[in-house]
């Protein structure tokens, strides 16, 4: 189902899930999925820094043993990191040691207390038991930027007309979603900062 906004009744359904992150101050929270990845990643540090942004990455872990100097960019430009599994595994499809092994092999590459499920979706009995280890994150305001089918401008409307002060916007550092987030990315940046919101990681 294509749904930008998440629906309320999710956030009060799952009320230990991080859906949007409330400060006292204007704030929106950028984060990335899926990277780091050399044509798209550094691109992203170079736009975000552009209007002293911040972001939260959810690094696969198999990505950052790929690609070392492009994650050491991410936090040498001061980003925080999430750990999104080491192979980008859906827990659906996944038995519950297998997921869990997963993480661990994300986390021994590098140490976060976020996680981010890929595709969204967790089993209830992998969800409890992540609790014990992590803060997982979701979002409030997903671009779709992944999704190839759509016009790279409807990306830009996903996230300006869904967004609110605490939100938590999903967009994906990955070569699928490049085309979409070269589009959207500089467009909403912009926007976000016109109306007067400080951007920030977790």
């Amino acid at each position: 189902m294509y749904l930008p906004k998440t629906p309320e009744i999710a956030k009060k359904i799952f009320p230990k899930l991080k859906w949007d992150n409330k400060s006292e101050d204007k704030c929106i929270y950028l984060t990335f999925d899926d990277g780091p990845t050399p044509s798209v990643t550094p691109w992203v540090l170079d736009q975000l820094k552009t209007y002293d942004a911040k972001a939260t990455f959810f690094c696969l872990g198999k990505n950052v043993v790929l690609h070392p100097d492009v994650f050491e960019k991410i936090l040498k430009n001061e980003h925080s990191v999430g750990n999104h599994t080491y192979n980008h595994l859906d827990s659906w499809k996944s038995s519950k040691e297998k997921y869990l092994l997963d993480i661990e092999s994300c986390s021994k590459v590098f140490h976060s207390h976020y996680f981010r499920p890929p595709y969204g979706k967790l089993k209830p009995g992998i969800r409890t038991a992540i609790l014990k280890n992590y803060e997982i994150v979701m979002w409030d305001v997903m671009a779709y930027d992944f999704d190839q089918s759509i016009d790279p401008q409807q990306c830009v409307s996903n996230v300006l007309d869904n967004i609110k002060d605490g939100s938590i916007i999903v967009f994906h550092d990955s070569v699928k979603a490049e085309k979409n987030l070269r589009h959207a990315l500089p467009l909403v940046l912009k926007e976000i900062a016109n109306q007067g919101f400080a951007m920030k990681g977790l």
